[in-house]
């Protein structure tokens, strides 16, 4: 149907505008905005427009282009994968752990490897959480152990171990080189190398991670943007449920 077909909006309503940014290898000049406007035409933008242009030292500048683009997507073809579950509150989801497992559900979160961005990992598992929505440290049916940044996935392994761990939460960057790639695969496959894997219930999560990039990786839930606490607590007691009720 017409009204699931979007294109991006501007100024009106389907004008297809959109601002593009990027970098360019060379010093600024008339024939690096010119290179500039003909690269976003060549990407498919229509009468493309250098709007901004910065000199950003050593041979580097930036530019900001405006244009139109061509395009429309139609919103009824997407499926997108997103683990299914029930979105408890804090205090259904303590009751079902106590009601459930009769004891605490053990939560060890990090950002593993090379990755030292905290935030994510710290909204989750911190007391005070973000945005409103405590922190997993909060729940008092859990206990969570946030290990912090750049941990070594042997030592990561090593706590789940001495601490039998339910869940492994971890946070990862995704990076232009795609090394989270290898440090996720990484973790799965050192986790299955010591048996562990059928008995931990492993999430990542982080800006522009997918749920279905998580599952094609191994892990059994991949959390993006805009996720709290809850979800990943609901996520993991439904998960424990089901995998010790067969």
């Amino acid at each position: 149907m017409a009204e699931n077909l979007v294109k991006p909006y501007g100024d009106t309503l389907n004008d297809g505008r959109v601002q593009l940014s990027f970098t360019l290898p060379v010093a600024l000049d008339d024939a690096a905005k010119e290179g500039a406007r003909q690269l976003a035409m060549m990407m498919g933008l229509a009468e493309p427009a250098v709007v901004h242009a910065e000199d950003m030292g050593q041979d580097f500048s930036f530019f900001i282009v405006y244009g139109q683009c061509k395009h429309q997507v139609d919103l009824s073809s997407i499926k997108v994968s997103r683990p299914e579950f029930e979105t408890l509150d804090k205090d259904g989801i303590n009751r079902l752990i106590a009601e459930k497992m009769r004891r605490r559900m053990v939560v060890i979160g990090a950002c593993i490897e090379s990755d030292a961005h905290t935030v994510g990992i710290d909204a989750i598992m911190n007391m005070k959480g973000y945005n409103g929505h405590k922190g997993l440290e909060s729940y008092h049916e859990m206990r969570a152990i946030n290990l912090g940044a750049q941990v070594d996935s042997e030592e990561l392994v090593s706590r789940v171990i001495e601490e039998k761990a339910d869940v492994i939460l971890v946070s990862q960057i995704v990076t232009q080189k795609n090394i989270h790639l290898d440090n996720l695969t990484r973790l799965a496959d050192l986790l299955e190398a010591e048996g562990l894997r059928d008995g931990v219930i492993l999430i990542v999560g982080g800006p522009r991670i997918s749920h279905e990039l998580a599952k094609e990786l191994g892990y059994d839930a991949g959390f993006g943007t805009r996720t709290y606490a809850e979800d990943v607590a609901s996520f993991a007691i439904h998960e424990w449920i089901k995998r010790n009720s067969a």
